[in-house]
């Protein structure tokens, strides 16, 4: 319970402080949207367009967490904590199109570098800076930006962001005093590239939990192990972890045992496996209790192909 209690506890605190990162980087992103206009600089232009990013990042996110909320039903036997990872990929591939738009905008920069009002870029994105470390530092102390990756991807959101304030800073100054002109599309080119980093790991992460992938913080040895070591257990086969969502891991398998164990003495055996898998990050548990007698293969992992006529009735010979 206290791991629930926990859960509920850190869920909340996430919610919060998505709220308020939410205000903050929409008020200033429209000021800095209005002021790479007219100061005519891609530099801040492009952080502009990284804080809607932001803004709508943190604003799925936030729809996500009060998504998750809503209890299970007949259709959705999950609830709905899956759409927190659809909003993570939502937010990354958001990230990538922002990126590869900034790369296409500052190529033709290059070639004609034109005017820019060095002073209202400069102004601007030091506000922007101050504004991008007063968020982080609001999300790293009051939310879980390790373990869950809506969190996650809203807090690089801000991180890119405030190196892009930064880039911005570098090239008004280039500007100002070596009249380099070329510096506004080259910062602009280095948020992209650390944009695009961002998103392409946020969406490699978030279609890994679609896929159904292990999760990264789980050792599948270590879960087979765990659950062999439980005394009474003969064999194990047909093992499947994953992530529901974000924090929430789930295993289900088959486990062979004595013929002879009474109702009683099964249900300690489950109750033990449960316990252990609680220690190594698994927090939803389901499994089959079979004999040596009921067929099974000798591998850990399922062997079912889809594509069998009778694949769902694999395990009822």
């Amino acid at each position: 319970m206290a791991d629930h209690h926990e859960h509920t506890h850190t869920h909340g605190a996430n919610k919060k402080v998505l709220l308020i990162s939410f205000c903050i980087i929409t008020s200033y992103m429209i000021v800095e949207a209005i002021g790479g206009y007219l100061t005519n600089s891609l530099a801040l232009f492009s952080d502009a367009g990284h804080m809607l990013s932001d803004a709508v990042s943190l604003g799925i996110a936030l729809l996500a967490f009060t998504f998750g909320e809503k209890a299970a039903n007949a259709s959705k036997t999950y609830g709905y904590k899956r759409f927190e990872i659809l909003a993570a990929v939502l937010n990354g591939v958001t990230l990538i199109l922002i990126a590869l738009f900034i790369f296409y905008e500052a190529i033709e920069r290059f070639a004609n570098p034109p005017e820019i009002a060095t002073t209202g870029m400069l102004v601007i994105s030091s506000i922007g800076l101050a504004v991008n470390i007063f968020v982080a530092r609001i999300m790293l102390r009051g939310g879980d930006t390790k373990e869950n990756l809506n969190m996650r991807g809203a807090f690089l959101h801000v991180i890119s962001d405030m190196l892009g304030s930064v880039g911005a800073i570098v090239a008004a100054l280039l500007i100002m005093f070596f009249g380099w002109g070329w510096a506004d599309p080259l910062a602009s080119v280095i948020v992209a590239a650390l944009v695009l980093r961002s998103g392409y790991y946020v969406t490699k992460a978030s279609l890994h939990v679609l896929m159904e992938g292990t999760p990264q913080n789980i050792e599948l040895n270590d879960v087979v192990q765990t659950i062999k070591t439980v005394k009474g257990i003969e064999d194990i086969h047909d093992l499947h972890v994953w992530s529901i969502s974000s924090g929430l891991n789930a295993v289900s398998c088959h486990v062979v045992v004595d013929g002879q164990l009474t109702i009683a003495e099964a249900e300690k055996l489950l109750r033990k496996i449960e316990h252990d898998l609680a220690h190594k990050n698994i927090q939803h548990v389901t499994i089959q209790l079979e004999t040596a007698a009921h067929q099974h293969t000798n591998t850990v992992l399922c062997t079912v192909k889809a594509e069998t006529p009778d694949a769902h009735a694999h395990h009822h010979h």
